[in-house]
């Protein structure tokens, strides 16, 4: 690549025509940027900055152009082929007034001086500013799709840029989130950016709760791992499998375990079922602790005392 360009002050390349601070259009900045060359726009009006460009445009209508205008063609391919081999020529023909070709000036000046091209194409960017919503999202309308940004902005402002393949939200100059483009209503999220009571949402699964259940209760694990036998769409026992585990948490060790084997040899899965098992457990508990009789010992009276 050139590390100078110098247009015409055409409008898809320059907004505002100036002799010395003339506005680019932002696609054509963006041009500029990906392949890290300066835009400099000839001066309006009659522009006398590029007259090698215009003489050459003016020899390739002549000597490739003119050359093939009574010739037909059936393919792009062959036009393509002839308008090739017509420009190699006219770039290995000997220029009038200098002893060497275009061809070989090229090789030896300015070859040596060009850039490599990006390891990637151009690709059009968009721009739109959005407020991230309290769900940890922004809304791009025009593909009708959430994408997920940290929790910590939300609320905020924030820049969007993308292309066919990507979006990038940037918060103060600094890139917050990337994520592939989809097309489609939608979430494109990912689990990093919610906070902890949201990550448990996000990864919820039959093996999520299942490891769960394994950290707290063996009769647990058990039970859960029947209702993801018994129900067909897991999605539909999740609720299920956190009233559970909050059922847990509240009631005393012993009386879960028992209460876990009990709902599990009557299958009885559900969140209220297993809750009024628990309560009939540990009713049955305070009544056993009540009739445990005293001992016998001598400061007790027996019923001839009264008599």
């Amino acid at each position: 690549m050139p590390q100078v360009v110098v247009p015409d002050n055409l409008k898809a390349a320059v907004i505002k025509a100036d002799r010395y601070e003339p506005v680019l259009n932002r696609v054509m900045e963006d041009v500029a940027n990906h392949y890290s060359f300066a835009v400099l726009p000839a001066r309006p009006v009659r522009p006398k900055d590029k007259p090698t460009v215009e003489r050459t445009v003016q020899l390739i209508y002549q000597r490739v152009y003119a050359k093939l205008r009574n010739q037909v063609f059936f393919s792009l391919a062959e036009l393509n082929a002839a308008i090739s081999q017509t420009v190699t020529a006219l770039n290995q023909t000997r220029m009038q007034q200098h002893s060497y070709s275009r061809q070989e000036k090229y090789l030896a000046e300015e070859k040596a001086c060009l850039k490599p091209l990006p390891g990637s194409g151009f690709e059009i960017k968009y721009y739109a500013d959005l407020t991230v919503m309290a769900n940890n999202c922004i809304y791009l309308a025009r593909d009708k799709q959430y994408y997920s940004v940290p929790f910590q902005y939300i609320g905020n402002k924030v820049q969007i840029i993308y292309t066919r393949t990507l979006v990038r939200i940037y918060k103060g100059g600094a890139c917050i989130a990337t994520h592939q483009r989809a097309t489609g209503a939608g979430y494109t999220t990912a689990v990093e950016h919610f906070a902890s009571t949201h990550q448990h949402h996000m990864r919820r699964s039959p093996a999520y709760y299942i490891g769960k259940a394994h950290e707290k209760s063996a009769s647990l694990t058990r039970l859960i791992e029947r209702i993801f036998e018994v129900e067909k769409i897991p999605e539909l026992a999740f609720r299920n499998c956190d009233a559970l585990l909050s059922l847990q948490r509240k009631t005393d060790p012993l009386v879960f375990e028992k209460s876990c084997r009990i709902a599990y040899d009557n299958d009885l899965m559900s969140y209220k079922r297993l809750e009024a098992i628990i309560t009939q457990c540990a009713l049955l508990d305070a009544q056993n602790q009540m009739a445990i009789p005293f001992p016998k010992h001598g400061n007790i009276r027996g019923k001839d005392y009264y008599q």
